[in-house]
């Protein structure tokens, strides 16, 4: 008798009580449909401080294909599905958020693709519910802007709810780097990759848990860790400073030899040169020192998360 093969699924959870039910609902039922496959959830609960954690728990103890992991805090969503992927033990692996806004229900055409050869089968939102206009124009402009400055290609429009090849998972979780942007990662690595296109639904409860300020982080973590341009960028600022300089210079000297400049002799020069080269310098600063800090970060080698407990693993 040929062997199963098996899914493992992960999902992240962070402060979602209100949707822990339905989303193992849904998912189990999905995967019990699934005559074909044997399959494992791994639900990482990233430091929720409700029940979040008691709830799993309790689903665990009815089913020991229900594993779960729970970080000692919250160390972030990127964080939460790496630790995932580190436990898994199946062929393919489906990363997918609990709110249910992805849909589980596509997860049968998504394996199709996977059994057609391809290694990783990203989510394509064709269709974004339930999201404000800033959102979705953030989420527009975040993905060309690191496009525009990265080297590798992102696709746009999707996050990290994706099929993945275990080969492909084994790749991500030997690259040793602290601060994974994991849907760059998975572009980066290669392989045969097929976009998957869907309707993004509203979330079935609660808030997102990415507000403006984990977005910023996010799309900072993004640009730093696939892309120098910046810092590249910073050398044709230079260049553009002196180029300026020298036009305010040839105006002054101008100005002072047909007596054109009626304001105090020096002041426009002066000043403009004073406050461009300042905000030039604070720019420039503050683009090395973002990546000084992430070089400092890696050579620390903390964890990026720290485990409080493990049920059914």
């Amino acid at each position: 008798m040929k062997e199963k093969k098996k899914i493992s699924v992960v999902i992240p959870m962070y402060f979602e009580e209100e949707v822990v039910n339905e989303c193992y609902s849904r998912m189990n039922d999905v995967l019990n449909k699934l005559d074909k496959y044997e399959y494992e959830i791994i639900v990482v609960d990233d430091g929720s401080k409700d029940n979040t954690l008691s709830l799993l728990e309790e689903l665990a103890r009815k089913d020991n294909k229900l594993k779960i992991l729970s970080f000692s805090r919250n160390f972030g969503h990127q964080a939460a599905v790496t630790a995932g992927l580190k436990y898994v033990s199946g062929d393919v692996i489906l990363i997918i958020d609990a709110d249910m806004q992805d849909p589980p229900e596509v997860l049968e055409e998504m394996l199709e693709l996977w059994e057609q050869g391809n290694e990783v089968i990203y989510g394509k939102r064709k269709v974004r519910k339930g999201e404000s206009k800033f959102k979705l124009l953030s989420a527009k402009m975040f993905y060309r802007t690191l496009n525009a400055l990265s080297d590798v290609e992102i696709p746009v429009d999707t996050g990290d709810f994706r099929l993945v090849d275990r080969k492909v998972v084994d790749v991500i979780n030997s690259l040793p780097e602290h601060n994974k942007f994991l849907r760059g990662l998975f572009s980066w690595v290669g392989y045969k990759q097929k976009a998957y296109e869907y309707e993004r639904k509203e979330r079935f409860a609660g808030k997102t848990k990415y507000p403006l300020k984990k977005m910023l982080k996010l799309a900072s973590d993004g640009i730093i860790s696939f892309s120098t341009k910046p810092l590249k960028m910073l050398g044709i600022l230079g260049i553009v400073a002196i180029i300026i300089s020298i036009v305010i210079l040839i105006y002054a000297l101008i100005s002072y030899a047909f007596n054109l400049n009626q304001l105090t002799p020096g002041w426009t020069s002066i000043m403009v040169a004073i406050t461009f080269f300042a905000g030039v310098q604070l720019v420039s600063i503050w683009v090395i020192s973002e990546y000084i800090g992430r070089i400092y970060d890696e050579t620390r080698r903390r964890p990026q998360y720290i485990i409080d407990k493990k049920i059914n693993i």
